[in-house]
């Protein structure tokens, strides 16, 4: 017991002497997840909050064209400006001045409205003469192209979706026409005839619990990610300090105690699960806290705060696990360092930390199932979103614990091998 005090006061030395890594340990973290925090929290926000830049050009003047105006306008989605010149618009798109341009063509209204009365006639013509089609030839209608022009910026979601939305206003306005265009065939009376509205709609039903909505917010999302980046980032200086122990012949002296690298790796084990508990509860403090006060979600903790600080518990020894390995394998501070912060990044790619793992390609999916910190992510995903209990998420903290073992277990086996007299 003495030994593994001893082994643990050691480290406390070494971490309180390295100011700078006191500072990566801490204060990078915090400045991580405030700015990606306050980056992403517009995404999470309703439509209506964050407006994007467009310019439009009417060559139409007609029905359509303000239809299409007045959708765009009441989406609350868009800041709306009008040019009259194209090119210079298509200039102002690809400089990066606005998200997207739309040109709405010439004509576009009457056109329409010319094509819906003659498909009206066309098949008013058909049941009068009991089905028998006229042979005269329908005249051609000239093609009407309602051009978008975006930032070459722009994501293809926002494409999508906007080419979506205009799609879905036109055939509107078509559908409206026909209808309008049927009732002036058929009956002199001015009350409409026709139900025009969407017999189809959509509603949104948001999970509850305990009669509240659990309606995700940018901090549920952030905190828990770049925490656990943040608590897998500590293999850095763990395989740095472990290998400069080997490199200055502080390992040998030790042995010479003797003591058993096992005791050793459990007083670095001890430390660091402790930096990694501190850094968990400051980064729950400033999503409780700091958040609320600079205009952001505040972090709802109520009756989690075990079952978190549970998963922070095995997410930190998953990273102690692994850092314990790199150091063991790794010979200088050159192979540690520059692998353990590239590895880490990986595993935070791979975990779903950075991109949604159902948005990465199949390939990818299957590869982030072998990731520690996708296990640590989907169980505060499971606390945080989902209001899972203990027994939810015991999957992920076996995953964990397993992971812990069988990381230390490979360190230790190999050291002892190749210290082997």
């Amino acid at each position: 017991m003495y030994k593994f005090l001893a082994s643990i006061r050691k480290e406390i030395l070494l971490l309180t002497k390295d100011f700078g890594g006191l500072v990566i340990l801490f204060v990078m973290p915090i400045i991580l997840i405030i700015t990606i925090t306050i980056i992403q929290d517009s995404t999470f926000k309703a439509v209506g909050d964050v407006q994007i830049p467009i310019v439009l050009v009417d060559n139409d003047h007609g029905a359509v064209s303000q239809a299409i105006l007045e959708g765009l306008t009441t989406s609350n989605s868009f800041e709306i400006a009008t040019n009259d010149n194209e090119d210079e618009v298509r200039e102002l798109v690809y400089k990066g001045d606005y998200q997207m341009g739309i040109v709405i063509p010439e004509n576009l209204s009457s056109n329409l409205n010319k094509k819906v009365e003659e498909n009206v006639e066309h098949i008013l013509e058909r049941f009068m003469s009991n089905g028998t089609l006229s042979s005269e030839n329908k005249a051609e209608m000239p093609k009407n192209e309602v051009k978008l022009y975006f930032d070459p910026a722009t994501q293809n979601s926002f494409k999508s979706a906007v080419k979506n939305g205009i799609d879905k206003m036109i055939s509107k306005i078509e559908t409206q026409s026909i209808y309008q265009a049927f009732q002036e065939q058929i009956s002199e009376d001015s009350e409409p005839i026709f139900d025009t509205e969407s017999l189809i709609s959509f509603k949104e039903i948001s999970p509850m619990s305990e009669n509240k909505e659990l309606i995700p917010n940018s901090v549920q999302h952030n905190v828990p990610a770049w925490t656990l980046f943040a608590i897998f980032f500590i293999i850095v200086p763990l395989s740095i300090n472990i290998v400069k122990e080997k490199n200055q012949g502080t390992y040998v002296r030790l042995r010479t105690c003797p003591v058993s690298y096992a005791t050793i790796l459990g007083g670095k084990t001890a430390v660091y699960i402790a930096v990694c508990m501190i850094q968990f509860a400051v980064m729950l403090a400033i999503g409780v806290y700091l958040f609320p006060e600079m205009g952001l979600p505040a972090l709802d903790v109520s009756d989690k705060i075990l079952r978190l600080f549970i998963v922070a518990l095995f997410s930190a020894l998953a990273a102690i696990g692994l850092g314990v390995l790199l150091g063991t394998l790794a010979k200088t501070q050159e192979q540690s360092a520059p692998f353990g912060a590239t590895f880490v990044v990986i595993l935070a790619a791979l975990g779903g930390v950075w991109v949604p793992v159902f948005a990465m390609p199949e390939s990818m999916q299957i590869l982030s199932h072998i990731s520690p910190m996708n296990w640590g992510l989907n169980a505060f995903y499971d606390v945080f979103l989902r209001n899972a209990d203990i027994t939810h998420i015991l999957p992920e903290i076996l995953l964990l614990a397993l992971f812990f073992i069988a990381t230390s277990l490979i360190a230790i086996v190999y050291n002892e091998k190749k210290n082997a007299i």
